[in-house]
This record gives C-alpha cells, sequence and structure tokens, in this order.
C-alpha cells in the first residue's frame, strides 16, 4: 500500500474550474449588492462567522427565500442554547423543493437490489408528493403532527417526506434494518399519527421481510392511527394483520388533487426528529427547525458540495442516518440525486463504481471505510468504469486517512476535487467541509464551513492553530436543534453539548485547525487514547493499522485502571481468515510506533471475527470501553441499533476473562 505524508498537497482547481464554481458567483453577488469584496475562501469565511447577521442575511436574498410573513429580526441574540433566527418570518421547505424545476428532466435516479435502475421527472415526483399530501389530509395530519417512515432509501420515502414537511407536519424515519425496540425506542418518544413502511427489503442478496416486525411497532405506538405500507420486498404484501392500512399506489391515486398546498410555519417551527445512533441509552430525539435545515442545507449543498441543475448527487446511505436527509436536500439545488438501497459490497465491492458510471453521477459520496476497503482490495475503478463524468469524492462518518486520499487520485481519477466532511445528526449538515476553489492536502479537511465559527480550544477554552483540541462552535448556528422532544427544560440538551464551556457548543471531536486553515480531525474526544498525557484521536491508530495488508478493520480503546494508568487494548479483523502471528503483531506495533508513537502501541492486540458498529457503520468505541470497565451491556448498548450485535458477545466475555488480571 503506497503512503503518503499528511500534507502533501495532491490536487488544485484550475483558474477556470474556480470560475465556474457557485461560491464564486457568490463572492462576485457580495461585492456588486452588498459592496464587500473577497478573493479567497478564508477572507470570506472570516467575515461569514464575525458577521453572522449579515452572512445569513445574505444568503436569504442570494436564494430568495420565499416567505408569506417576511422577517424583522435576523438573530434574536448572540447566546447558546436559545438563540432564534428570523423569529417573525413564515416559510415552507417543501415549496423552495419544487419552484421553478423542468418537469420533464429526472429529480430522482433510484435503485436497489430489488429494483432496476430508473429515473423519476420532477413532475411525477410533485404529483405524487401532492396525492400523498391529499392521503395524509384524509387521515387527519396537520401542523405539528408526526409522520413516522419505517422505510427503504426510495423515491417513495423522499415524496412521503415532502408531502409532510408542505403540511408543516413533522417527520422521522428509521432504516428497516433497525430492529423492533430500536424503532420502539425513537418512534415512541415522540407520538406518531401515521407510518410509512416497507414490507420489508433485500440486503447482500438476502431477503428480510418486515411485517411481523411492523405489527410489533403498531401495537406499541398508541398515537398511531393510520399505516401505508410501500410494497417493496412483495408485489401484494398481506397486510391483513396490520391495522388501518393503505397501500402505497392507493395512497398517491390523487383523488382530485393535482396541486400542492404549502402550509406556511414560522421559521423556527420543527421540520424533522433526527434520533442519535443510540448507542448508550434511549437515543436523543433531536428536533431541527424547517428554516434553520432550509438556509444550511442551500448554502451548504451550493457552495461547499458546488451543486446546480446539471449534478448528479450521490451518497450511500439509509434512511436511519442524517446523511438521508442531507442528501434530499439536493434537491434544493435542482439538481437530480441518486439513491441506492443494498448492500454496497453486494456482489462485490465493484458495485458502486459500476453504479457511478451507469447514472453518470457527479458527486459520489461514501465513507471513509468504503474507500479503505477498496484501497485494501486493490479496485482500479479508473480501469473498469467510465467516470469522467465524476467530479467529486465527498467522505464521512470517519477521518480519511492520507493513503485513501491518495489512492483515490490513482485509482479513480486525476483530476478529481476530494471533501473529506465531518459534522453530525445534533446539525444535520458537516461543520467542516469541501471548497470547490481550496486545493487538496492528503489527510486534511479543506475549510471550515461558512457561517460556523468552528474552533479547537485547549482546556483553558481558548482557541489554538496547529493544536488537538476540543472541537467548538462559538456562536449560534441555524440548524442547532431548536430542542430535544420532551425536553422540557432544556437540561438534556444542555448538558449534551454545553455542559463543558457555558455557552460554547462542544461537539465531542478532536480538532486541529492548521496554519492554512485546513483542518484534521482525529476521531471522538472521549475515545481518545491518552498514554502519560498525550493524547491522539483513534483515526490515528486506525490509520497506522491500515499500513499492515493482512488486517482488515481495528477497534482500540483506552480503559483505564484505579492507578491512574490504563491498558489499552487493540482488537482485529484479518483479511482473508488468517491468523493473527507473532510477526504480524509486530508489524502492527511497528507501525503504530511509527505513524504515532512509540507511548501510543497498545497494551495487546487480540484477533476477532467482527467489530461492533451501528447499522450506520459507526464503530462502538465508546460502548466497548465501557463494557471492558465492567459496565452491563445492557446500560451502555443498544443492540437495536447495531448492524452486527453478536459481535458483543467477545467483548463481553473478554471484560470477565482477562480485565481482572490486566486492569
Amino acid at each position: 500500500m503506497n503512503q503518503t505524508k499528511e500534507g502533501t498537497l495532491l490536487w488544485e482547481p484550475s483558474e477556470n474550474r474556480k470560475r465556474q464554481s457557485n461560491i464564486y458567483n457568490y463572492m462576485k453577488w457580495l461585492n456588486q449588492h452588498k459592496d464587500v469584496n473577497f478573493t479567497d475562501y478564508h477572507s470570506l469565511w472570516k467575515w461569514s462567522v464575525n458577521e453572522l447577521e449579515l452572512f445569513w442575511e445574505s444568503i436569504w436574498e442570494y436564494f430568495d427565500i420565499q416567505a408569506k410573513r417576511p422577517y424583522q429580526t435576523i438573530l434574536t441574540a448572540h447566546k447558546m442554547p436559545g438563540a432564534k433566527w428570523f423569529p417573525e418570518a413564515t416559510i415552507n421547505y417543501t415549496e423552495h423543493i419544487f419552484r421553478n424545476r423542468d418537469n420533464n428532466k429526472p429529480a430522482i435516479i433510484h435503485s436497489s437490489e430489488i429494483r432496476e435502475t430508473s429515473e423519476i421527472t420532477w413532475g411525477r415526483l410533485y404529483q405524487e408528493t401532492a396525492a400523498f399530501q391529499q392521503t395524509l389530509k384524509e387521515l387527519g395530519v396537520k401542523k405539528g403532527d408526526r409522520v413516522v417512515a419505517y422505510a427503504s432509501n426510495i423515491y417513495e420515502s423522499v415524496a412521503a417526506f415532502l408531502a409532510t414537511a408542505s403540511l408543516g407536519a413533522i417527520w422521522s424515519s428509521a432504516s428497516p434494518e433497525f430492529g423492533t425496540q430500536s424503532v420502539i425506542d425513537r418512534f415512541k418518544q415522540i407520538e406518531p399519527k401515521v407510518m410509512i413502511t416497507v414490507d420489508g427489503y433485500r440486503f447482500g442478496g438476502k431477503d428480510f421481510d418486515r411485517m411481523n416486525i411492523v405489527e410489533s411497532i403498531q401495537s406499541q405506538l398508541p398515537t398511531l392511527e393510520a399505516t401505508v405500507v410501500i410494497p417493496y420486498l412483495h408485489a401484494d404484501p398481506d397486510c391483513s394483520n396490520l391495522k388501518n392500512t393503505t397501500k402505497w399506489n392507493d395512497a398517491v391515486k390523487g383523488n382530485g388533487q393535482t396541486e400542492l398546498t404549502y402550509e406556511h410555519v414560522p421559521f423556527n417551527d420543527p421540520l424533522w426528529v433526527l434520533f442519535s445512533s443510540g448507542t448508550t441509552g434511549k437515543p436523543k430525539p433531536i428536533v431541527q427547525s424547517q428554516g434553520g435545515i432550509l438556509l444550511e442545507h442551500l448554502k451548504s449543498l451550493t457552495f461547499h458540495v458546488d451543486l446546480g441543475e446539471d449534478d448528479r448527487f450521490f451518497w450511500y446511505t439509509t434512511t436511519g442516518w442524517m446523511m438521508w436527509n442531507f442528501l434530499v436536500g439536493g434537491l434544493l439545488t435542482g439538481s437530480t440525486i441518486v439513491l441506492y438501497d443494498g448492500s454496497p459490497g453486494y456482489p462485490d465491492k465493484k458495485m458502486l463504481w459500476k453504479f457511478a458510471e451507469q447514472t453518470k453521477m457527479t458527486v459520489f459520496g461514501t465513507s471513509a471505510s468504503f474507500i479503505t476497503g477498496c484501497m485494501k482490495d486493490e479496485i482500479k475503478p479508473k480501469d473498469e468504469f467510465d467516470i469522467s463524468h465524476l467530479k467529486n469524492i465527498s467522505s464521512t462518518g470517519s477521518p480519511l486517512p492520507p493513503e485513501g486520499f491518495l489512492w483515490c487520485y490513482e485509482n479513480v481519477k486525476k483530476d478529481l476535487w476530494i471533501a473529506s466532511v465531518s459534522g453530525g445528526t445534533d446539525v444535520c449538515t458537516a461543520f467542516i467541509l469541501g471548497s470547490p476553489i481550496l486545493p487538496v492536502y492528503a489527510g486534511e479537511l479543506q475549510c471550515r464551513g461558512l457561517g460556523a465559527k468552528i474552533e479547537s480550544f485547549n482546556d483553558n477554552a481558548l482557541p489554538e492553530i496547529e493544536a488537538v483540541g476540543e472541537l467548538v462552535l462559538t456562536e449560534p448556528f441555524p440548524s442547532m436543534p431548536i430542542y430535544f422532544w420532551n425536553d422540557d427544560d432544556g437540561s438534556r440538551l444542555h448538558d449534551s453539548y454545553f455542559d463543558d464551556f457555558p455557552g460554547i457548543w462542544r461537539h465531542g471531536d478532536y480538532l486541529k485547525v492548521t496554519d492554512r486553515n485546513t483542518c484534521v480531525i482525529y476521531g471522538r474526544s472521549d475515545a481518545t487514547i491518552n498514554r502519560g498525557g498525550v493524547r491522539i484521536g483513534t483515526s490515528e491508530i486506525y490509520s497506522a493499522v491500515d499500513q499492515v495488508k493482512q488486517v482488515a478493520d481495528s477497534l482500540i480503546v483506552d480503559v483505564p485502571d484505579s492507578n491512574g494508568d490504563s491498558f489499552v487494548p487493540l482488537f482485529v479483523v484479518m483479511k482473508d481468515d488468517l491468523e493473527l502471528t507473532e510477526t504480524i503483531k509486530k508489524e502492527i506495533k511497528k507501525q503504530v510506533k511509527e505513524h504515532c508513537s512509540p507511548r501510543h502501541v497498545p497494551s495487546a492486540i487480540y484477533q476477532v471475527t467482527d467489530i461492533p458498529k451501528t447499522l450506520n457503520g459507526k464503530k462502538l468505541e465508546i460502548p466497548i470501553k465501557k463494557i471492558l470497565m465492567g459496565k452491563s451491556i445492557d446500560k451502555v448498548v443498544n443492540k437495536g441499533s447495531l448492524g452486527n450485535p453478536k459481535s458483543l458477545d467477545y467483548f463481553v466475555k473478554f471484560a470477565d476473562e482477562h480485565l481482572k488480571s490486566e486492569v
């Protein structure tokens, strides 16, 4: 595997490419209409965070936000929590999706392991959204009611969401991979009136019928008045055991309604409820506003992903991850969004690259683990597929190591803009993003997002450059949670973000801002490895371990003991059923020693068959750490949120057998 040093310059946009970008046009507009002149990204960012009101007002004007009642105030106060944006304005999210669209152009390209690739035009999406809106009205759904979806990443889910938002009702979704209790733990908190569900799904070539689970979910949701079933796994699923059901085709017949109506709601009214991954305790019900999401997604997708009407925007996701909501937001820019439902590795890891060729996608959104997996399997997409249309690869979920950047340039395309981004469910966007007018450096995220005053704080709550610290946000931001559901006094929201630095949002990641204003993420700040007072992120360890070609995956945790020291075990999954030998252990330690430091070499290395991960593919570092510290598995892990719950068995047994002598 080729190695490359963090910070190595890998790509620069041409002057022509810069001038064709949306952010370049925005800077020209600012000069013409606001008499402010910026010639580089960082000066624009500084203005956007130091002049918050002027910046977000410019976003409102630039995107011509439609408000039935105009705003008088941009921001009520520079304080967190509690700041409110554009409080007098009334708007509707869905109205901004469908304005000025060509009915014959594709709005959605979708494919799955069940369905052949096909296109949904803007005209058809509008018609089915309008028809489903009428069905929701007939079911009694109105402003403030909750509509939930236990549904796959298919176009019907998008239409159902848009219809829900058009009424001022509140959306929430969970992927059908989620187990029964995990879904109940989410939906029961918000007391839905209507549920949309698939009958089942296919993943990795295997069929999973979900009708029994839907029946169980129904029985635990006393507020549920109706269920709409999308026939997906079966052409005509048997719904006889379900209560008050309508099938999708009947729900979109139209009932005579051909036009959408829009309920204009206050800017800070809820759009949806997103749930944290739920690895510990009950998932947090995070409520974000119609207006805040509208402004933030227009800004981030237009300027930082550089989407326009000719783009085809793909991200591999499920409806249970905030990236689905972000992907749907691509419709705001007029671009075509590309959906795929199924395994990214079935029948092999070349599948998504073949899909990229087939759909002519221009933006390929994925995870760092997918890229490193392709790298380990020595896949060379440029040799097998026509991906000449591809202009951007975006990656999130975990830090993309420098070698992952280099692999893209060597094996996908030389003239390629790579954007490793970092954010979270909490804001349904990325704080640290890409920019089409900036160079790409190996292992570094290009820039802090416009309007997001991100800093790296040391232990004394002071911002630092070229030092690893806590990622914090020091000024209000429109897509922050307006509240947590059923958190009447705001204590849960306060404790989640504002407990460590009063009045300042602590995100829970370790961040370094470089002297050239790029960023490096070092993993979760509460899952870092602290040896002798020197803290590094787990992503640095994984990057080192990835150099060992026999290792397929790994997980490391820092387990403190009563003496102020700690035990740091590394767990590895081997490729091709290889055995973890002493020779391989020595090579792993050598790589960690050279890439990180001698003090961060793991205390011991163990072979496992699987690494516990959430359904979104995130490693369970903190829950595993707590299990190894003797905590009960039921108190630290919500098994329904895991993609591989059986993998926990090893760690429970390990805690019982090993740690009494090790810690």
